[in-house]
């Protein structure tokens, strides 16, 4: 590959050379990429080799070029590019700057970056093409990768001061204009602040630099006022009248290079400034000179790349995502679709490498619908930057995974979480990867019961109406038959109070249906019951409750009901296990025992309790049923009578008969005189329920002398 970058002119190629030597630098380039000095093991041979096809002084004034050209290579269709000597500087030192930028890429080489040296004074200039100072710029920076800094002071740096000086004083006369060639001093400058801007977009590809934006946006503005003769104050700190000495298709070209190097900052972003620009770009008149093939497929791919993948996708800053991005961009742009003298046009498409799913999403758990959402991002600390953190409103991108150091959802609207994640494990996002948490680019959360979304409640005003919620279900209860519009009106109202607060569908469905006439029958009690559960569990955030209180409510009422009428649709007493288990914890937390964490208000407890206690107590038939299971040991021989006892004994926690027996038995001698056996029997059955120890009591007094 070396060898064919320094390839002579022949053969039917020979208008498409330059291209060639600058497709043989690359392929060489990506072979080494990043690998510094240690990529052969010849390698002084090698770096003089390439610096020879650079032109640089040193390899020069080391060898005596005065070799001739054989007469056979004279012959054929060389006469189309003429090489006066035996390396072809204008063919070979493109491609061969290519190949050290990406050999010594990140590698901080100051050796090697000083020998791509800038031509610093006015008699050099005029020996080094222009566009050779750009590409030499652009390698010296990608070299020397850490110095690149977003700021007006950087890219000034990178201007020699004898050509800083010189163009600054130019229009003051301050400077003989005879004495060198003005033409050559502003092509050199406009093409050093070019490939400065250029080092910028690679530095900053994909990371959406506040800094890096507005510096490239505002050089952009200022070579666009300098093409329309605008004279605007602006912070580039570039000369005036440039167009007085640099030709308008250089300034076209530098213009639109660094209007792609802006769009590679911003890609996948879509930011609106910055597609205002190129949508001007690209609308601009034939009068107004954009009439280049090149100069329209620039701005056209600028604003692919801020609309990357339709936002879902960005550019990485890797060694092959930055190889790939600066052959894409390669600062000549061609004449016409069948151009490739300089620059193969299919090398255009090699920003694909580049590109890396970023975009997180996130989505309801409950709805699986996306929301908006705003994210904290943590930037882990580097030797450059101090740890740092921004928020980001979903979807959005993410950076890169090699400084990504969590993520957290932020917001009072929906439940906080955090996910950490370690840069040095994966130093780069992998699609597929099952093991990522971002994944497919979504990110699962839950909103607070309680809380509008972002798209339905942009800023946060409709949360206050949970004041209202109580107003509406504090309604006194009417009659369904004397006023269906009122009861039809309460129910339109709720059923908006309960969509503004939570997405959760049989909330919503709950709301309608515990509002409406239930099939006709009027039951003012329960839906007065189900509008007060609805306000308890949407303000206080616990939707999973609604379902609880409406268990504990039904069977209980339904136990009342069947137990009237004979019929039994259920022998389980599950429930009244449950309801124990709820007391209990709920005694803990009155006692002390348990410090917080209420779940179920304890009135509603209590009552339950009682309603229960109610309905054994108005059983005639339950008495007698226990005093023949404790006098015999057998059960009822009717199957709900049968029923009706082991709730009873499972309710009251009373023991088998053998055991209250033998506990009777025990008492009888230590009360005499027909004293209470209550204490006694309360010591010697700690968890039978009171109730059940006054009865035992009760069936135990004729038996006593």
């Amino acid at each position: 590959m070396t060898g064919e970058i320094g390839r002579r002119s022949g053969g039917d190629n020979v208008l498409e050379r330059e291209g060639y030597a600058v497709a043989a630098g690359s392929a060489l380039g990506f072979v080494a990429l990043g690998r510094g000095s240690d990529a052969f093991g010849f390698m002084d041979t090698f770096l003089d080799r390439l610096f020879e096809y650079i032109g640089s002084k040193e390899v020069y004034r080391e060898k005596i070029l005065n070799a001739t050209i054989a007469a056979d290579d004279q012959s054929g269709n060389t006469g189309q590019m003429m090489d006066s000597t035996q390396i072809n500087v204008d063919v070979t030192a493109p491609g061969a700057i290519i190949a050290l930028a990406l050999i010594f890429m990140k590698a901080e080489s100051q050796e090697i970056a000083a020998r791509l040296s800038i031509p610093d004074t006015y008699f050099d200039l005029q020996y080094v093409r222009p566009d050779f100072v750009m590409l030499r710029v652009i390698a010296r920076n990608l070299i020397l990768w850490s110095r690149i800094q977003p700021s007006i002071d950087w890219i000034g740096s990178q201007v020699p001061e004898s050509i800083k000086f010189g163009v600054l004083n130019m229009g003051e006369g301050a400077i003989d204009c005879d004495d060198f060639d003005a033409e050559a001093l502003f092509q050199a400058y406009v093409n050093i602040v070019t490939g400065a801007c250029i080092a910028i977009g690679l530095k900053y590809a994909g990371s959406r630099n506040g800094d890096a934006q507005e510096i490239l946006y505002n050089y952009t503005v200022h070579f666009l006022n300098e093409i329309k003769h605008i004279s605007v104050r602006t912070p580039s700190m570039l000369p005036k009248g440039l167009l007085q000495y640099v030709d308008r298709g250089t300034l076209e070209l530098c213009l639109h290079l660094i209007v792609l190097s802006l769009s590679l900052v911003m890609a996948g972003s879509g930011h609106l400034q910055t597609f205002r620009l190129l949508r001007y770009l690209r609308g601009r008149s034939s009068a107004e000179g954009q009439v280049n093939y090149g100069l329209q497929m620039a701005v056209s791919l600028a604003i692919g790349f801020l609309f990357l993948g339709g936002g879902t996708h960005t550019f990485s800053t890797s060694n092959s995502a930055i190889a790939a991005l600066l052959i894409t961009l390669y600062p000549r742009l061609p004449t016409g679709p069948n151009d490739n003298r300089c620059h193969l046009q299919a090398f255009r498409h090699l920003y694909v490498i580049a590109t890396e799913p970023r975009r997180v999403q996130t989505v309801d758990v409950d709805t699986g619908l996306p929301v908006y959402c705003p994210l904290e991002v943590t930037v882990a600390e580097t030797e450059y930057y101090d740890e740092t953190y921004y928020c980001e409103v979903t979807p959005c991108l993410l950076p890169e995974r090699s400084v990504l150091k969590n993520v957290r959802v932020c917001g009072p609207r929906y439940w906080p979480q955090v996910i950490k994640l370690k840069p040095e494990d994966k130093p780069w996002w992998r699609s597929g990867d099952k093991t990522d948490p971002f994944n497919g680019g979504v990110l699962y959360i839950k909103r607070k019961v309680g809380s509008c979304s972002y798209s339905d409640d942009p800023i946060g005003c409709q949360s206050l109406l949970s004041r209202a919620m109580h107003e509406v279900c504090d309604t006194p209860s009417t009659s369904c038959v004397t006023q269906p519009n009122r009861s039809s009106l309460s129910s339109f109202r709720v059923d908006q109070l309960v969509s503004t607060f939570s997405a959760n569908p049989s909330l919503i469905a709950f709301a309608k249906l515990c509002c409406e006439s239930w099939k006709g029958k009027c039951n003012d009690n329960f839906q007065e019951f189900c509008s007060q559960v609805l306000y308890e569990c949407m303000s206080k955030d616990r939707p999973a409750l609604l379902q609880v209180y409406i268990s504990f409510y039904t069977i209980i009422e339904s136990m009342w009901e069947h137990l009237k009428s004979g019929h039994f649709p259920f022998f389980d007493s599950l429930f009244l296990s449950s309801l124990k288990v709820a007391l209990a914890y709920n005694g803990a937390l009155v006692d002390g025992r348990i410090s917080s964490g209420g779940i179920i208000q304890s009135t509603f407890l209590e009552s339950l309790t009682k309603r229960v206690d109610n309905i054994f107590a108005e059983l005639p038939n339950l008495k007698a049923s226990f005093v023949s299971y404790l006098g015999t040991g057998k059960w009822p021989d009717a199957q709900s009578d049968a029923v009706l006892l082991s709730w009873y004994l499972q309710w009251y926690s009373i023991p088998p008969p053998h055991v209250v027996a033998s506990a009777v038995e025990k008492i009888r001698p230590r009360s005499p005189g027909g004293g209470s056996m209550l204490p006694l029997l309360r010591l010697l059955l700690p968890t039978t329920h009171l109730v059940g120890l006054m009865e035992i009591e009760k069936l135990q007094m004729p038996m006593r002398p």
